[in-house]
């Protein structure tokens, strides 16, 4: 049988990677858990076990950083394959509430990155074409999405020499969310000409270009979105919808029907007059909407009967897009797995309010994410991943693989006590020595507000330090670890932000203030995590300042010592000498993360043009080059895109002809 999945590695599984994948390979389908301490090639351990299997793989990490950075890592492993990225596409989310306590009804607020919706939309379409498909998701894939029947019903498919005519194309693309434009030519539209219609799809790097004789297609192209020039004839295809909720007009019909019975059946249940007043007003106004244009604000509270379910029935979500016997990891399952388990109490308990005070019907309830129990229904082929995996995962897999040997030689970092008292001076001593060796320090506190004191504290001391927590966003984020590991900072304060997944090979120095304090914080498995950022750099060095031992010390000291013992006794056997890990810092951690903060600001770019002049446009120009040239000999074709974009934008500012 031939393999879906060519896996691309200059390297083979070392250390204790062959064991691992040999076990979790075996163990399919079923129930299993990868325990991988960091830098031992987790991600390459899943590669391996998905380069085994001919079948569709779902890849869950608990945020959208850590789910970047496995988009990157798969898309090298995997270039053959189809690796795709689906993650919440809100930059800013005010979900719709209400306050009894104060009277304040609080109306939802969304900004959408377009750049990652049309990311989602490809998503679902690969799953739609083909098998060979990786998709790497956040908690988002739990959450209500379309159909994944009505989805494919709708789409639209196309052959050369078949009878339609073009007004129905034309009408069967509205229908399932294209917008005709003919001056914004963005994913999502298409635009008519003569007896030519283009089509610019989410999912498609070129665009759709149909080609009419009367009422037959005469020809199906794809064309350079820019240069225009054509890409490849084709034969026939597909055309899949702009968006996921998308529903025929029958459906609609019905719907508003529905909506109507429920809301004579509930509105006399409320116990105010004004409750009943409030829900029958702002369902009359969505009812309107929905009949002149066919959407209303919050429609997505009305899921349930578009999709005809019954009360309490599951909504639909990306995981309903795959096949049944799909490939499931969930990394850092310790995080992972709390985050899955708490998103239907906090959306029901939102709503609650706003359906009993008479802002919304209960079948509002049924817009929701999944509950654990409906989760679990998917587990059948699972695999989580974690340094320190948690209760459930252990006492629910029939196999547990440990990698705890690093195929580098490198050791588990040297762990030191130290006391309180004078801490702030040791902690000065120790992050200059660090950063004369050329290292960089981390420093992890409990609160916000203690990272911001603290790294105000030792910037007076003339150490170049930022801080960092929740309220900083992706981008922002993955621009101060960028500047850390160039040395720009040479220490990093923060909170919890600092455990999970970062690959910072520069740091030699983690300090764990208040380390002695029992919470989740500085529990076990958080010390561990805490601990494995030091991992990747022979000089590593963890300094827990505390008062007294506890539990959660002694036990995580004990593990990191254990590891470092097995590591040690590999190292010695098979004569190798560790080495710190090398890693080139590009210009953004990931590149799928550089892609979406860069999307607004490419089209901001196109109008600072117009107003520089002739020899800067020039300069520009000549330095767009070598840097798209850099971009796709490291493979990292959408940067390159992106500045082939900015490209075109300067030539033709210059009323130059464009180099073929």
């Amino acid at each position: 049988m031939s393999t879906l999945f060519k896996l691309h590695a200059p390297y083979k599984p070392a250390g204790s990677q062959p064991d691992a994948i040999a076990q979790l390979a075996e163990n399919r389908p079923g129930v299993s858990t990868l325990v991988g301490v960091t830098g031992s090639g987790k991600t390459f351990t899943m590669a391996n076990v998905i380069a085994s299997q001919n079948k569709p793989v779902l890849v869950l990490s608990p945020n959208k950083t850590l789910a970047a950075q496995l988009y990157e890592e798969f898309s090298l492993f995997f270039p053959e394959n189809k690796v795709g990225y689906f993650v919440s596409y809100y930059d800013y989310y005010q979900p719709e509430s209400y306050l009894p306590a104060q009277d304040v009804y609080v109306a939802k607020e969304t900004k959408i990155n377009s750049e990652i919706e049309r990311l989602r939309v490809d998503a679902t379409a690969a799953l739609m074409q083909r098998d060979d498909v990786i998709i790497v998701t956040s908690v988002s894939c739990i959450y209500s999405l379309g159909d994944p029947h009505e989805y494919k019903n709708l789409s639209l498919p196309l052959t050369v020499g078949s009878r339609i005519r073009r007004d129905d194309i034309i009408r069967r693309l509205i229908t399932i969310q294209y917008e005709r434009n003919e001056v914004e030519k963005r994913a999502g539209t298409f635009q008519v000409l003569g007896n030519t219609v283009e089509i610019i799809m989410p999912y498609q790097k070129e665009k759709l270009r149909i080609e009419m004789f009367g009422d037959i297609i005469e020809g199906l192209v794809l064309v350079d979105r820019m240069n225009n020039t054509v890409v490849k004839p084709l034969l026939e295809t597909v055309i899949f919808p702009a968006k996921h909720f998308v529903t025929s007009a029958k459906k609609q019909e019905t719907a508003l029907k529905t909506i109507e019975n429920e809301l004579a059946s509930w509105w006399h249940q409320l116990p105010n007059p004004i409750y009943q007043e409030r829900i029958q007003k702002r369902v009359a106004h969505d009812l309107e909407m929905l009949k002149e244009v066919g959407y209303c604000s919050g429609i997505e509270n009305y899921s349930p009967h578009f999709d005809g379910r019954a009360r309490g029935e599951r909504p639909y979500c990306l995981l309903d897009y795959f096949p049944k016997d799909f490939l499931l990891f969930i990394d850092e399952s310790h995080v992972a797995l709390p985050q899955l388990r708490g998103m239907y109490a906090g959306d029901r308990a939102r709503k609650k309010s706003l359906i009993e005070f008479g802002f919304r019907l209960p079948s509002a309830y049924d817009n929701r994410p999944l509950t654990f129990e409906e989760i679990e229904t998917y587990f059948n082929n699972v695999i989580f991943v974690s340094a320190t995996p948690g209760p459930y995962e252990l006492s629910h897999s029939s196999v547990i693989a440990e990698q705890v040997i690093r195929p580098t030689g490198l050791t588990d970092p040297r762990i030191e006590l130290h006391s309180r008292i004078g801490q702030l001076d040791h902690l000065v001593e120790q992050i200059n020595a660090t950063t004369d060796k050329g290292y960089r320090t981390l420093v992890t506190v409990l609160t916000k507000k203690l990272a911001e004191e603290l790294a105000r504290y030792l910037e007076e001391r003339h150490i170049k330090v930022c801080y960092l927590h929740s309220e900083l966003k992706t981008p922002a984020r993955t621009e101060l670890l960028q500047k850390l590991r160039l040395g720009i900072f040479d220490c990093l304060v923060g909170v919890n932000l600092l455990r999970e997944g970062l690959d910072l090979p520069e740091v030699a120095l983690v300090a764990i203030m208040d380390a002695d304090i029992e919470s989740y914080l500085r529990d076990k498995r958080s010390l561990i995590q805490i601990i494995g950022r030091a991992a990747r750099n022979t000089e590593s060095l963890v300094i827990l300042y505390a008062d007294k031992m506890t539990k959660s010390m002694a036990e995580a000291i004990a593990e990191t010592d254990r590891r470092r013992t097995l590591q040690e006794a590999y190292n010695k056997e098979h004569g190798i000498v560790p080495a710190t890990v090398r890693r080139e810092v590009k210009e953004s951690i990931t590149n799928i993360q550089y892609a979406i903060a860069h999307a607004s600001e490419r089209a901001r770019a196109k109008k600072r043009i117009e107003h520089l002049s002739r020899s800067e446009l020039e300069s520009m120009r000549t330095e767009l080059e070598i840097n798209m040239q850099a971009a796709a000999d490291r493979f990292d074709f959408e940067t390159a895109i992106a500045l082939r974009e900015q490209w075109f934008a300067i030539t033709k500012q210059l009323n130059t002809p464009l180099k073929k």
